[in-house]
């Protein structure tokens, strides 16, 4: 059984592994202010980052899904991951040897499957490395430098190769302490008469990273024409490697696309190596299936969906290429960046181009040349007579239907007065009035699902970031629902906010403040969850510690996604000081004083006459306290509290 973590290692990985770098392998983030960093969420689809994260704080919050946590919290959702798992991984990420408390660690028995799978194709990848170099592997060099291909950029794409016998792999996995089930598992063996043999036999190698940069699989390319099998082979489906969410060379363009907000997509694994070393770095490639949806999502979140980010296909010239294109069209306004598709004159793929003409014609092949929308158009109408009024007519009613697919209403129209000239019909408002009602028959049809995080064609802009919604949790709370356009909602959250990220600023004074001063149900669950955290004093020694206590004090998990979003929200105000803080303190506890003052005053009201002398005297004793407590606050501020 395996031994559970010490929990004093647990915390050293979270405070060895910054959020921010973790976080950066996924997707591109930005400055949001405050010291918080802002993307989009890679959990949900959007189109405005409000995915944020708060490096002094470890955390991380989405105030669209509202998702949150820590570094640990945040790889396990992404990689789907056990807690086990993901603490082993990115202890090794910090050179943090693991302390188990329940036995011994056996490293084969206890590791979590995802992390021995990971290992396991890293083991291989160095074997596929070093058999390139033998005696066998000539055919594999000879076809590499046939393509332009020495041995460094082999080496820097770590091409290998696998030997041509039956289970050379499979022993020595073995041998590393792999068993028959993982090889099998990870699809690197298969199922031979007498037990696992080799998957890959006499094929050069490519290793298919994830977006983090570990090996999750391979493509193989045939070098011998007595191989049966198919010219590129791929990893079968594993529980690390699904080909429609891996993008090959993704891992060595991931920085580069966030940096130029550009990616170019090519077709194969020497494209991808071509175009890198002809200085394009931001190219990528699919692994054995069509450009589709879970790509998409991959690069929006590295592109950031800015105005002028820009995603450029290649495909060869031929029937096939034009295919792919228009398949690529049809998921083009699930982007917010501009499509462009560039084909070479002579229909040369980038590897062939490079080698025919060199590094310049590559750089200038991928320079944005003809928009999708348009060459996609250009495809459709192309198949019709348009010297005959009947070709025009069904050149217009395909294209139109694409046409219509344009959600944003000003590009749509601009599309169909280019559409009208591709047909070649002077009546331009007809084009755009027949787009216009095809568009609204699949409104109503339910066609329409709403923009969901894309944009309207090829020439729209996307937002250039914006503040976060900020959505109250879900309705987990018994008494008023919240409501940000309430002064007193607002001025609580931000109080809390300041306790949470500047408890410096606030305390001592905060934790004098009962839960009923918080009159949102939701800020005083928090509130609660300050208190049995020692209150906001603890923050000032150790921030994370102090963090890591309210989350731990959360009764449930709506409470704990609330202390993330409020650790990691922007302030309001633009100077986060001692008077910006006295200001929240002053007006929660005014309008917590008016407040009694207004119930006691209610309650003499209700009983009238019936009052005792007594109860009446010191009713109108506290009221007089409080009347003078409200004016010192207002007069002195900070001070009178």
């Amino acid at each position: 059984m395996a031994g559970r973590i010490n929990d004093d290692d647990v915390k050293a990985v979270r405070d060895a592994v910054p959020i921010d770098a973790v976080v950066s392998e996924y997707l591109q983030l930005r400055n949001a202010g405050g010291g918080n960093l802002k993307g989009l969420c890679p959990f949900h689809d959007e189109k405005s980052p409000s995915f944020q994260v708060s490096p002094s704080k470890g955390l991380f919050h989405c105030f669209g899904c509202q998702e949150g946590g820590d570094t640990i919290a945040f790889v396990m959702k992404i990689d789907h991951l056990s807690f086990s798992e993901t603490v082993e991984r990115l202890a090794a990420k910090a050179g943090i040897t693991l302390r188990y408390e329940e036995g011994g660690y056996n490293p084969s028995h206890q590791r979590g499957e995802r992390i021995r799978l990971i290992e396991a194709h890293q083991a291989a990848a160095e074997f596929y490395v070093r058999a390139l170099e033998s005696p066998e592997a000539e055919l594999g060099r000879t076809f590499l430098a046939e393509r332009g291909f020495d041995q460094d950029a082999a080496a820097h794409f770590r091409v290998g190769y696998s030997p041509a016998g039956w289970d050379h792999l499979t022993r020595y996995l073995r041998g590393k302490g792999f068993s028959d089930k993982e090889l099998i598992t990870s699809g690197l063996s298969q199922d031979g008469r007498r037990g696992p043999i080799d998957r890959f036999r006499g094929r050069l190698m490519w290793p298919i990273s994830d977006t983090a940069g570990d090996i999750v699989g391979f493509g193989a390319r045939k070098l011998r024409d007595d191989d049966n099998g198919p010219k590129y082979l791929n990893t079968p489906e594993t529980p690390i490697y699904k080909k429609s969410q891996v993008l090959y060379g993704i891992d060595l363009a991931k920085k580069d696309i966030a940096k130029a907000s550009r990616a170019v997509v090519v077709e194969g694994y020497t494209d991808v190596m071509a175009c890198h070393l002809a200085g394009v770095t931001t190219a990528i490639a699919t692994c054995g299936t069509a450009f589709g949806n879970d790509h998409i999502k991959i690069l929006r979140r590295l592109l950031m969906d800015n105005g002028s980010a820009r995603v450029i296909f290649t495909f060869d010239g031929d029937s096939a290429g034009q295919k792919a294109a228009l398949r690529a069209f049809e998921d083009d306004q699930k982007f917010a960046a501009e499509t462009y598709i560039a084909i070479a004159p002579d229909g040369m793929d980038p590897c062939d181009l490079r080698l025919v003409k060199g590094d310049d014609a590559v750089r200038d092949l991928v320079e944005p040349r003809t928009p999708l929308f348009e060459f996609a158009l250009r495809q459709i109408v192309g198949r019709y007579d348009l010297e005959t009024p009947a070709g025009r007519a069904a050149a217009l009613d395909e294209a139109a239907a694409v046409v219509a697919k344009i959600k944003t209403s000003s590009v749509q129209r601009e599309v169909a007065v280019q559409l009208a000239g591709l047909v070649g019909i002077l009546d331009q408002e007809f084009v755009v009035r027949r787009v216009a009602q095809l568009a609204h028959w699949a409104r109503n049809k339910g066609g329409d699902q709403g923009d969901r995080g894309g944009r309207g064609g090829s020439q729209g802009r996307g937002p250039r970031g914006g503040t976060p919604q900020q959505s109250a949790p879900a309705p987990a709370f018994s008494g008023p629902a919240l409501n940000l356009r309430s002064p007193a909602h607002r001025t609580e959250r931000e109080l809390l906010k300041l306790a949470l990220q500047r408890p410096a600023l606030v305390s001592p004074a905060f934790d004098a403040y009962g839960v009923d001063e918080f009159t949102a149900p939701p800020y005083a669950a928090v509130r609660r969850c300050i208190e049995e955290a020692g209150g906001a004093e603890q923050g000032i020694a150790d921030d994370r510690a102090y963090l890591g206590a309210v989350l731990d004090a959360a009764p449930d998990n709506t409470v704990r996604s609330l202390v993330t979003e409020l650790a990691v929200e922007v302030f309001i105000g633009k100077t986060i000081d001692e008077t910006y803080a006295g200001v929240q303190l002053v007006h929660v506890r005014l309008r917590a004083v008016d407040r009694r003052i207004a119930d006691v005053q209610s309650s003499l009201t209700r009983l009238g006459s019936n009052v005792a002398p007594h109860e009446l005297a010191a009713a109108q004793s506290e009221v007089w306290v409080l009347q003078q407590y409200a004016q010192n606050l207002r007069v002195h501020g900070a001070a009178a509290l």
